[in-house]
């Protein structure tokens, strides 16, 4: 069996409406688990939406309806975007469906049964938005934080989790296992965070505040904090105490992907939970940056929220795809704006990529009938343009499993240009003009060959405009595109297929 690769996203709070940062995460997996298709690993990716919480039962409570209905209407938006935005999931996990409570449950019980959960008192401030409680230390100028919004003082007693016994183990284990959260400015904050005292964590809440989410399976009067449920998911949907040989497989290589805005809860919360579990610690957590406009957050009150659907739907797909992948480097914050967008697909997609395919099937029309010709001997240019292709075929591999999409894309796009510059140096169009009718055909079979070669490593980021592209060239794909990644696969004799540019430069 190949070697598998499991990647998850956050569950999404189904209270959110899809923005651009839940697009970037979900995206961004989406072209990992393609890659990894691609190599044809054993490949598992897993999103879902996160449905239980105060914040839930508030808006059910406000539209008159059932928290369970409030949550199965919610729900459906994330579903239509991912199938909106071509985001090919193996699997849609919810916090309320029976496989992950029941997991939930016997999580709780075993750390109960093992002294890992105890009774105690908690005095301090919530944040309703949010979630989650704050020490009078964390609060800025008596605010949450993370939002800015009001918390409420609260005194109550609560189960805790005793996160604290696990701090000197987590600060050993992230030291010492570089690799474990990424990029370094992540595990680096991390590590700072860690130098703090670190407290337990309070895992309930009183059923007489909240009802809405999973009951303790030790004392009914409680229900499960939200992020204790709902980080569970990812152990849940990989088979934990349902398929013990599928989940030791996945687990082996999870990647989780997050914003940095929920980095602590990921890499503190989930470690320690995972430590007292007696299960082993994701591969890696990779904490991307933020989408900034204008070089500042977004935010509703800004007025600078970006909706992916509709720079989908005026941009196209693929397009808004990668945009996304090729702008930000992972960790980095990066900026948000129409132009950028546009420059990208004017350059790179209709200039360079969307041109030369146009130039190449045009010139197979107009010197070889339409018909792919047969490739003759190659000389030192031809040589030259299929090292580049396996060189770069090599590299993109490399970078993707370096967490390095945006430098795969570059990297890809490197070739494309160096195709274009292959086409101009060898002049097919001189060459047909003085009678050598056998140079031309080894021209354009290697430029096709090689434009080819480039849409098939394309492909996890345009998955729709790159069959256009091979239907063009008249390649059929194998069931495997594994089996694509090889040179020299064209058929000559299969009809090339001129169409409309590939993507026109009237939208921008």
């Amino acid at each position: 069996m190949s070697e598998p690769f499991y990647v998850t996203t956050p569950i999404y709070y189904v209270n959110d409406v899809p923005h651009i940062g839940h697009a970037y995460t979900t995206i961004l997996a989406d072209v990992l688990a393609r890659y990894a298709r691609l190599r044809d690993r054993d490949t598992f990716f897993l999103t879902g939406t996160d449905e239980h919480g105060q914040k839930v039962q508030d808006a059910a409570r406000q539209r008159g309806i059932t928290p369970e209905a409030h949550a199965d209407e919610m729900m459906l938006r994330f579903q239509r975007a991912w199938e909106y935005l071509h985001i090919a999931n193996d699997d849609f996990i919810r916090t309320t469906q029976p496989r992950h409570k029941s997991v939930v449950t016997a999580v709780l019980q075993a750390l109960w049964d093992k002294g890992e959960i105890y009774l105690g008192s908690y005095a301090g401030w919530y944040c309703v938005h949010d979630e989650r409680f704050w020490t009078e230390k964390d609060l800025v100028d008596g605010s949450c934080p993370d939002c800015g919004r009001p918390v409420e003082r609260l005194v109550e007693p609560n189960y805790f989790f005793r996160m604290s016994a696990y701090q000197d183990w987590l600060i050993d284990y992230i030291t010492t296992h570089p690799g474990y959260i990424q990029p370094e400015t992540r595990r680096n904050e991390v590590l700072g965070f860690l130098r703090q005292p670190l407290g337990d964590l309070c895992i309930s809440r009183s059923v007489e505040r909240l009802s809405w989410g999973i009951s303790l399976p030790f004392d009914s009067n409680y229900v499960t904090y939200v992020w204790f449920d709902a980080l569970i998911n990812y152990v849940t949907a990989a088979g934990y105490l349902d398929d013990g040989a599928r989940f030791v497989r996945l687990w082996s290589q999870v990647v989780h992907l997050i914003g940095k805005d929920i980095l602590i809860t990921h890499t503190v919360y989930w470690p320690t939970m995972l430590r007292a579990m007696g299960l082993p610690q994701p591969k890696t957590i990779l904490a991307h940056g933020w989408w900034l406009s204008g070089g500042m957050k977004m935010g509703k009150s800004l007025g600078n929220v970006v909706n992916p659907i509709e720079m989908a739907e005026v941009y196209g797909v693929d397009v808004f795809r990668y945009f996304l992948i090729r702008d930000m480097v992972l960790g980095r914050d990066a900026d948000f704006n129409v132009q950028s967008l546009r420059s990208r697909y004017q350059a790179d997609l209709a200039n360079d990529l969307g041109n030369l395919l146009h130039r190449v099937v045009n010139m197979i029309g107009r010197y070889c009938g339409g018909y792919l010709p047969a490739c003759g001997a190659l000389t030192a240019d031809d040589q030259a343009l299929r090292e580049h292709g396996l060189v770069a075929l090599d590299r993109v591999f490399d970078l993707i499993e370096a967490l390095s999409p945006n430098e795969a894309l570059a990297q890809i796009m490197g070739f494309i240009g160096e195709i274009n510059r292959y086409l101009e140096r060898m002049a097919p169009w001189t060459q047909a003009k003085q009678g050598r009718s056998d140079r031309v055909a080894t021209i354009l079979y290697t430029s096709a060959e090689a434009l080819r070669l480039a849409s098939l490593l394309l492909q996890p980021v345009l998955p729709e405009r790159m069959l256009e592209v091979w239907r063009r060239l008249g390649w059929q794909p194998p069931d495997s595109l594994r089996d694509g990644l090889f040179w020299g696969l064209l058929q000559p004799g299969s009809a090339v297929i001129a169409g409309p540019p590939l993507f026109p430069r009237d939208i921008v």
